[in-house]
């Protein structure tokens, strides 16, 4: 194994990084499922509980989305502050394509 190797794995906040990703996409796919089953449930005569269902997930994706977004970013600072990594800072002029 590489010497480079090592330093490349991932720590326990990149996996959990990509973990409450995972976990914001599951919740948004789940949203439509939400959405059928709630109006199935308020056919059935359930309506309060249809209502609740569906708004319950859709908090529940806004919230996980809201985590994943906040903690990538954090990830981001994180990784950019360390010694090695290299970031280039744009001038005004680096914007311009031709």
């Amino acid at each position: 194994m590489a010497v480079w190797y090592a330093a490349r794995t991932m720590g326990w906040p990149a996996k959990a990084v990509i973990a409450a990703v995972l976990l914001a996409v599951l919740l948004v796919a789940a949203v439509p499922v939400a959405l059928l089953a709630g109006v199935v449930m308020m056919l059935l005569g359930h309506i309060a509980g249809g209502l609740a269902l569906f708004g319950a997930s859709v908090l529940a994706a806004a919230a996980a989305v809201v985590i994943a977004g906040l903690s990538g970013v954090r990830h981001l600072r994180r990784l950019a502050g360390q010694r090695g990594y290299r970031v280039v800072q744009l001038r005004r002029g680096d914007y311009r394509s031709g």
